[in-house]
């Protein structure tokens, strides 16, 4: 959500951001919420006015009751009889303004709650050097890291490589939870958690703090980290209760500020967090539906950034650097790709996504998105710092280091060998008790 003050004043810069996102059917919205802006400080102002002239009338009416009393102690009747009538006059205004006060403060809520929800549909100000395009057929590639390799021999699905090592089995999680679920086992299931683990040892090694957060938070949180859309499309809601499964651990882990003021001194705060996720999405495109490409439960290792606005792009440099980093670590080689205007979600400043080489589908997929939101969700959340310039929302950023079992798919692929073994990265042997290979068990 954007500062109405900026809106206000920029109405035309904020008109050509939704331009740029493809968004011109949200144009109205700007004049929208100016009028109602207008309106809602118009009658702001009136009811303070008001509350003003009522304490002045009772003051007024404090007096003239004083003055009656001397008047009628002096035997002064016709003055005693002037001062009742003006503090019954005063009386008759009071009412009048206490009825047209009823009316502003029945209406002050009303106006904040339309703004507020108009002010949510608004993007947010992306920044100077995202790439304008309609969707993500239009990202740019930035720059790639490993040299891709296509090996001599034929690369299966990751599916009919984790069955050769009895890794995986859909059939048994579609009787028990239906499709988009999964049991994974043995081996498998173990390199799994080993990569988890080295992610989690990994940030921590970066000098992040390491969190379990809630796995469920309430509407509030939700409304104040992503878009209704977005809240739509992904989370599944816990019925009848104001609960709802997280997508993602930023979610849980931005909401822990909630309404407080951080010390500035305490900035940046960097966090790491471990959380299973929950989605609605499941695979439906072609081959990957058999796998584990899009599922609706997941594990993922996340990085949170609390920062100063002058320090969040030189964090969201440092945190895409770390995903890339830890890929390469694990042998797998990945590319980064800048998400263009019109992929940007409507909080979102600026956006790179993280991309693992398949050697089966001679291509790139995503593994790690990385995103600043400037203030955006602190300003919806009212996450704020105090220091000697005054209180100012901090800026927040959050980052995928590892996102599991995709993760595991770039390196069951980028490590499988030609008689079917999986060589395990030198990263992840020691949390899997020094194995370095993972044999097939069956053809």
């Amino acid at each position: 959500m954007i500062d109405i003050k900026f809106l206000r004043e920029n109405p035309d810069v904020v008109k050509e951001n939704i331009k740029k996102k493809f968004q011109d059917v949200k144009l109205p919205l700007v004049d929208e919420v100016i009028a109602l802006d207008a309106e809602n400080r118009k009658t702001q102002q009136e009811a303070d006015n008001l509350r003003s002239q009522k304490n002045k009338i009772a003051k007024q009416i404090g007096g003239l009751m004083g003055q009656i009393k001397k008047a009628e102690a002096a035997g002064n009747t016709v003055e005693a009889e002037e001062k009742k009538k003006e503090a019954e006059r005063l009386k008759i205004q009071s009412v009048a303004d206490e009825a047209r006060l009823a009316e502003l403060e029945a209406k002050e809520p009303e106006l904040q709650t339309r703004i507020r929800e108009i002010m949510y549909k608004i993007p947010n100000i992306i920044d100077a050097s995202v790439p304008v395009g309609r969707d993500d057929s239009e990202n740019v590639e930035i720059e790639k890291f490993g040299e891709p390799v296509v090996p001599a021999f034929e690369i299966p699905h990751h599916a009919d490589i984790l069955k050769s090592i009895s890794g995986l089995d859909k059939e048994s999680a579609g009787r028990t939870s239906g499709d988009g679920f999964y049991y994974l086992m043995g081996d498998a299931a173990r390199l799994h958690s080993a990569m988890l683990s080295y992610a989690r040892d990994f940030m921590i090694d970066k000098g992040f703090i390491y969190c379990i957060p809630p796995f469920m938070i309430r509407s509030d949180v939700v409304n104040g980290v992503m878009s209704f859309a977005e809240m739509e499309a992904m989370m599944y809601k816990i019925e009848g209760e104001d609960l709802f499964l997280i997508g993602t651990s930023e979610h849980s882990m931005i909401g822990k500020f909630k309404g407080e003021i951080v010390k500035e001194d305490s900035l940046p705060i960097t966090m790491t967090s471990y959380s299973p996720c929950f989605r609605k999405e499941v695979g439906s495109h072609g081959l990957e539906e058999r796998g584990l490409y899009r599922v609706h439960q997941f594990e993922k290792q996340e990085m949170v950034v609390l920062c100063k606005p002058e320090e969040s792009m030189d964090w969201y440099n440092k945190m895409w650097s770390y995903t890339v980093e830890f890929f390469r670590s694990l042998d797998v080689p990945v590319r980064t790709l800048e998400c263009c205007s019109g992929d940007l979600a409507d909080l979102k400043v600026k956006s790179c996504d993280v991309e693992a080489w398949s050697p089966r589908q001679q291509k790139y997929f995503e593994v790690g998105s990385c995103s600043t939101l400037g203030d955006a969700q602190a300003r919806r959340l009212g996450i704020r710092t105090k220091g000697e310039k005054g209180t100012y929302f901090v800026h927040t950023l959050n980052n995928t280091v590892l996102a599991t079992p995709r993760g595991l798919i770039a390196v069951l692929e980028n490590n499988l060998n030609e008689d079917g073994s999986i060589s395990i990265p030198k990263a992840l042997q020691p949390y899997m008790g020094g194995k370095e290979k993972i044999v097939p068990t069956q053809k």
